[in-house]
C-alpha cells in the first residue's frame, strides 16, 4: 500500500556511477541487497514508525502539565496502527473510540492523523460500502471537531479541510483495494490461460502419438502381411520356379526399405534430402498403382481405376487416400482365401475424393469395438478428419466393401 500516514518506507538508491568498468552491475547488485534487507524486517516494525514518531511529537511539544493525558490518548490513537493490516476493521474501531474519547477530554492532538490512516486502512480492506460507511463516520467525527475547535465564525473552512483529508483517504483506500482485486483478477485469468494451454499442448502431444501410433500400425501391418504372403511364395516357388522365387525375394527387400523409410518418415527422422526419401516420396493416389501391383505380388490380384485429376487434392488427403486404401486391402489379404480378388475406385472431384474398396472373398465381420487407431475404427478416424463417414461391411452378392468420401474443405491437421 501506499499514502500519507501509512508509515515511512525507506528506499535506498545507489549513486549509479560512471559507465567505466562494471557500475550496472554493481548498481544492480547494491540495489538487490537493499531490497533483501528490507524484506528481513517485520512488517510492525515499518508500522511502528508513525505511532512513535506521533508519540515523540507530544513529548517534545506538550508541557509536564497537560502530558500525560495527551501521552496517553496518543497511544491510543497511534499504537493501534501497528496491527492495521491484520485487523483492519477492529484498529479501525479501536482509533475511532480514541478519538472519540480524545473529542469528550477536549484535548487537540495530531495525533488524529491516525484517524485517517484507520480509514485508509479500512477502505483498502472492504467493499466500497464499507468504505463509504467508514467514511460517513470520520466525517461526522469531522463535524463534531469543528464544532468544538473551530474559531468563531470560521467553522466552513476548517470543515472543508478536514473534509477533503477524510475523501481522499477513502478513495486513496477504494483505489488501492479495486487495484488489488484488478490485480488477483488478472493473476486468476493468467493461471486460466498457463492451465489451458498446458492442456491445448497435452491434447496435442496426445493426438500426435495417437498419429504416430495410426501410422506406425497401418505402416508395419501391410508390410508385414505382404512379406510373409511373398516369403510363403517364395518358399513354395524356390524348387519348381526359381526365378519367381528370386523375384519374390527382391520384392520383400523391397518392401521392408519401402516399410523402414515410411517409420523413420512418421516418427520424424527422416531428411528430406536422403537418398531414401527421394527413392520412396509420400505416398498418395499416384502411388495407389504400386500398392495395387505389390499386393497382386503377394497374392492379392488388385485392380485400380482412379477417376478425375487428382493434382488439386492436399498431399495429406493424397496421404489418408493411401492409407485407407492400403489398409482395407491389408485387411482382405489377410481375412480372406486364396483367389480372391480385390478392387480399388478413387474418385476425385473439385471438392471431394471418393474412396471404394471391394473384394470377391467371403470374410466374417470384423470387431466393432476393436481398440482405437487400428483396423476399421483407424479407418474411421483418417475418414471423420476429412468429414467422411465410412462404411465397411458384406456386399449383398458377396464379398467384402469399404466405402467413404473425403470433403477437401473439412481437412483437419490429424488427418494423415
Amino acid at each position: 500500500m501506499c499514502g500519507a500516514g501509512l508509515g515511512p518506507r525507506l528506499r535506498l538508491y545507489a549513486v549509479r556511477p560512471g559507465r567505466a568498468g562494471s557500475g550496472r552491475h554493481d548498481d544492480r547488485s547494491t540495489r538487490g541487497v537493499t531490497v533483501r534487507h528490507r524484506d528481513r524486517v517485520p512488517p510492525q516494525v515499518w508500522e511502528s514508525v508513525l505511532p512513535a514518531l506521533l508519540l515523540l511529537n507530544v513529548v517534545t511539544t506538550y508541557p509536564a502539565r497537560e502530558l500525560p493525558v495527551a501521552a496517553a490518548l496518543t497511544a491510543a490513537l497511534g499504537l493501534p496502527l501497528v496491527w492495521r493490516r491484520r485487523a483492519p476493521l477492529a484498529v479501525f474501531a479501536c482509533v475511532l473510540a480514541a478519538a472519540f474519547v480524545q473529542w469528550l477530554a477536549d484535548v487537540q492532538l495530531t495525533a488524529d492523523i491516525a484517524l485517517l490512516v484507520a480509514l485508509y486502512t479500512a477502505a483498502a480492506h472492504t467493499g466500497r460500502r464499507g468504505a463509504l460507511l467508514a467514511a460517513a463516520i470520520v466525517e461526522g467525527g469531522a463535524v463534531l471537531a469543528c464544532l468544538r475547535w473551530a474559531p468563531d465564525g470560521a467553522f466552513l473552512t476548517p470543515f472543508v479541510a478536514l473534509s477533503a483529508m477524510v475523501v481522499a483517504a477513502a478513495v486513496l483506500g477504494v483505489n488501492v483495494q479495486t487495484g488489488r482485486a484488478y490485480l488477483a483478477a488478472v493473476q486468476e485469468r493468467a493461471g486460466r490461460l498457463a492451465l489451458h494451454q498446458e492442456q491445448q499442448e497435452r491434447l496435442a502431444v496426445a493426438e500426435e502419438r495417437a498419429r504416430i501410433t495410426r501410422e506406425m500400425h497401418d505402416i508395419v501391418t501391410h508390410n508385414l502381411s505382404v512379406m510373409v504372403a511373398l516369403t510363403d511364395a517364395a518358399v513354395y516357388a524356390q524348387h519348381r520356379s526359381p526365378d519367381r522365387a528370386t523375384a519374390a525375394m527382391l520384392q520383400i527387400s523391397e518392401t521392408g526399405r519401402q516399410a523402414l523409410t515410411d517409420m523413420r518418415r512418421s516418427l520424424g527422422v527422416l531428411q528430406a534430402d536422403e537418398p531414401d526419401a527421394e527413392r520412396h516420396p509420400l505416398p498418395g493416389i499416384a502411388q495407389l498403382e504400386a500398392l495395387a501391383d505389390q499386393m497382386a505380388a503377394a497374392g492379392l490380384p488388385t485392380g485400380l481405376e482412379v477417376r478425375g485429376g487428382h493434382a488439386h487434392v492436399p498431399a495429406t488427403a493424397q496421404l489418408t487416400v493411401y492409407r485407407l486404401v492400403q489398409e482395407a486391402l491389408t485387411n482382405t489379404l489377410k481375412h480372406t482365401p486364396a483367389g480372391t480378388r480385390a478392387t480399388v475406385l478413387v474418385d476425385c472431384s473439385a471438392g471431394s475424393v471418393g474412396v471404394e474398396v471391394t473384394d470377391s472373398g467371403p470374410r466374417p465381420a470384423l470387431p466393432a469395438t476393436a481398440p482405437s487407431g487400428h483396423g476399421i475404427p483407424g479407418m474411421r478416424e483418417r475418414a471423420a478428419a476429412y468429414g467422411g463417414t465410412l462404411r465397411a461391411g458384406p456386399l449383398p452378392g458377396g464379398g467384402w466393401g469399404v466405402r467413404t468420401r473425403l470433403l477437401l474443405g473439412s481437412a483437419g491437421t490429424g488427418a494423415a
